[in-house]
């Protein structure tokens, strides 16, 4: 908690000396339409990613049960962590440089460079330095999902969407499925795995099918999402920025 505090005070820092402004572009002040948007991502978000698990429970024959050590107290402090780790990601590549970028450079360039930062980061959050092709696959799975969340932000000038769509994600893949590193949580899988011997288009839609469908139905509802521009509200030109 203290690092999401001092990540804060390090946006408000950076928005005062670039235009002596304030934390107002990251759009962390509840209203009814933020935490709507957020409960619409966040709910499309998970139910793509319990697809992912419930094509392994068909096609796979794999099968998870309740864990009989999980309490409120392991569930809370699983949730916590996600919730942090989602904050830390979101405050670093979507807050206020993501901001300064698209004054400067405009929406799509602003976008562009977030997506690409944010795939380059996971070669090591997820330790694949070294392995080209993890390295490939991780960048362009974490890159194109970067694009999604960096155009919720772009769109409404708002973290709700983009921490929506994240937590949603990794909170049934690592809470609820028990997925990552944080242990075991709510489901634990049933093992041995069952031996199943599966073609290679059953195999690609199990494990792509899921992201893909995040990526698209998102993409899509942002695209329905109505352009906010932060410069009606605090009196600056935004580039790129629609009406």
């Amino acid at each position: 908690m203290i690092g999401i505090i001092v990540q804060l005070a390090v946006s408000w820092l950076i928005m005062w000396w670039y235009e002596k402004g304030n934390l107002g572009s990251l759009g962390l002040m509840p209203t009814k339409k933020r935490l709507a948007n957020f409960a619409l991502f966040f709910i499309v978000t998970a139910l793509c990613a319990f697809s992912g698990f419930l094509l392994r429970m068909v096609i796979a024959k794999q099968s998870w049960v309740l864990n009989p050590d999980a309490n409120a107290t392991l569930i809370l402090r699983g949730a916590w962590f996600t919730l942090k780790s989602v904050l830390f990601e979101e405050l670093i590549f979507r807050g206020v440089l993501l901001y300064i970028l698209i004054k400067k450079l405009g929406m799509v360039k602003a976008i562009i460079i977030s997506a690409i930062a944010f795939g380059i980061y996971h070669w090591f959050s997820h330790e694949l330095w070294g392995n080209p092709l993890q390295m490939a696959i991780e960048f362009l799975i974490t890159g194109i999902m970067g694009l999604v969340l960096a155009y919720g932000y772009a769109k409404t000038f708002s973290l709700y969407i983009p921490i929506a769509i994240h937590l949603g994600w990794n909170i049934l893949q690592m809470v609820v499925f028990s997925g990552n590193t944080i242990g075991q949580q709510l489901y634990v899988e049933v093992l041995p795995a069952p031996v199943v011997n599966l073609s290679y288009f059953s195999y690609f839609t199990m494990l792509l099918l899921p992201v893909f469908s995040c990526w698209i139905i998102n993409g899509f509802l942002l695209s329905r999402h109505k352009q906010v521009q932060y410069g009606k509200v605090c009196g600056v030109k935004i580039a790129g920025a629609e009406s």
